[in-house]
């Protein structure tokens, strides 16, 4: 498999990681967008948000990402937005969820 988020999960590509355990592993976006912008990645290979259907990896991927908007302390009032893409509109095909912030009021 040529995906380069599963080549980070089995360590040939380094990295350093944000958050990882068993399931799931948080690291800095190579190309970041704003001050803090962290990918939250599902390590189990799923190619879209659409096949993303594991209730109980769903939910502890969600708290994870409540962890990193507070951790990274984006919910004291400077704005953080958290996204995916899918469809073919990700860069990489293994879905992930991008943690960024601050976001200002006009964007």
């Amino acid at each position: 498999m040529d995906c380069v988020f599963c080549k980070i999960r089995d360590r040939v590509i380094p990295k350093e990681f944000t958050y990882e355990d068993e399931e799931v592993m948080v690291f800095p976006d190579i190309h970041p967008f704003k001050p803090i912008h962290l990918l939250v990645v599902p390590k189990i290979h799923i190619e879209d948000y659409l096949g993303f259907n594991d209730t109980d990896l769903s939910v502890k991927t969600k708290n994870i990402i409540n962890k990193m908007v507070k951790e990274q302390k984006l919910d004291n009032g400077k704005g953080y937005r958290i996204s995916v893409n899918g469809g073919g509109a990700q860069m990489v095909r293994h879905v992930h969820f991008h943690v960024m912030g601050p976001i200002s009021q006009t964007e």
